[in-house]
C-alpha cells in the first residue's frame, strides 16, 4: 500500500517541464541573473578615492528591463504551447490579484505563495517567467510602476526558478516542508536584496538606536559598507516586512500547499505534452 502511495506523488514531482530548458538557455539564463546580482550589488563593489565623485549608475535601470526580455525571449524561442502560456496568463492574473489585496499589511504578501509552487510544478523556466509576469501585472494595477519595478521583477523570477531548481524527488508531507522553508528564505532574500536596489540612494537616513546614520558612503571599506547596510536592513524590514512576508508564505504552503499542488500538477499533465 505505501509503494502504491508513494508512486502517483513521485511521477508528479518529476513531471515533465511546462518551458523546457535548453543549454543555451541555461547559459543565457546564469548570465543574466549574474548581471542582475551585479546591478543589485554596485555599491558594495564600487571602489573610489578619498573626496572622489560617484554617481550612481543609472544605467542599470535600463539596462536591467533589456536582460529582463533577453532572457523571456530566449525562453519562449523554442514556442510555448498555448495551453501553458494560457495558464501562465491565468497564475500571473491571480498572483496579480492576491499582490493587489494583500500587500502593504504587516508585510503580508501571498505573491509567493502560488508563485513558488507554480515553479515546483511547472520548472525553473516557467517559475522565471512567472515571477516577471506577474510582478510587472501587479505593478500595472497598483500604479506600481517606477524604478524599482525591474528589480522587484528579476527578484520574484528568481523566486520562481528557485522553486522550480528544487530537489524534484521529494514527495508528500516533506515536499510541503521543503517548500515552506524555502518560502522563508526566499521572502527574507526578497527583503535583502530589494533593500540593496534602494540603499544607496537614501540620504541621511536616521534609525533610532542606532548611532549614526545608515546611509551608502562611496568609498567606505566592503565590509564597513556591508554591516551599514545589514543593521539598516534588520532595523527596518527584516523585523516586520520580511517576517510577515515568511509567516504568510510558510502557512500559505503548509495549509493549502497540498491541495493547490494538487491542482497545479492536473493541469500539467494536461497542458504539456512531453516530446
Amino acid at each position: 500500500m505505501s509503494t502504491v502511495s508513494r508512486g502517483p506523488a513521485h511521477v508528479a514531482s518529476t513531471s515533465p517541464r511546462a518551458i523546457p530548458l535548453s543549454w543555451r538557455s541555461r547559459v543565457v539564463l546564469a548570465v543574466a541573473s549574474l548581471a542582475g546580482l551585479m546591478m543589485l550589488c554596485w555599491p558594495l563593489l564600487v571602489r573610489v578615492g578619498p573626496g572622489d565623485r560617484i554617481d550612481p549608475p543609472f544605467l542599470f535601470l535600463v539596462l536591467l528591463p533589456v536582460v529582463i526580455a533577453v532572457v523571456v525571449a530566449e525562453l519562449s524561442e523554442g514556442g510555448i504551447d498555448s495551453r501553458v502560456l494560457a495558464i501562465l496568463g491565468v497564475l500571473s492574473a491571480v498572483n496579480a490579484l492576491m499582490r493587489l489585496l494583500s500587500a502593504g499589511t504587516a508585510g503580508v504578501e501571498l505573491v509567493f505563495f502560488l508563485l513558488i509552487l507554480a515553479g515546483r510544478v511547472f520548472g525553473p523556466g516557467f517559475g522565471f517567467v512567472l515571477g516577471v509576469t506577474s510582478l510587472f501585472a501587479s505593478a500595472l494595477m497598483t500604479a506600481g510602476v517606477g524604478p524599482w519595478l525591474p528589480f522587484q521583477m528579476l527578484c520574484a523570477a528568481w523566486v520562481g526558478m528557485g522553486a522550480g531548481l528544487l530537489p524534484r524527488r521529494v514527495t508528500g508531507r516533506w515536499e510541503v516542508a521543503m517548500l515552506a522553508a524555502y518560502g522563508v528564505v526566499a521572502a527574507y532574500a526578497y527583503g535583502l536584496l530589494m533593500n540593496l536596489s534602494g540603499w544607496p540612494f537614501l540620504l541621511g537616513v536616521a534609525v533610532p538606536g542606532a548611532e549614526g546614520n545608515l546611509t551608502y558612503v562611496a568609498g567606505a571599506p566592503l565590509l564597513e559598507n556591508l554591516r551599514t547596510f545589514l543593521v539598516y536592513t534588520l532595523i527596518t524590514s527584516t523585523g516586520s516586512f520580511d517576517t510577515g512576508r515568511a509567516i504568510t508564505t510558510a502557512v500559505a504552503v503548509v495549509v493549502l500547499g497540498p491541495a493547490v499542488l494538487t491542482t497545479l500538477r492536473r493541469a500539467a499533465r494536461r497542458s504539456i505534452v512531453t516530446p
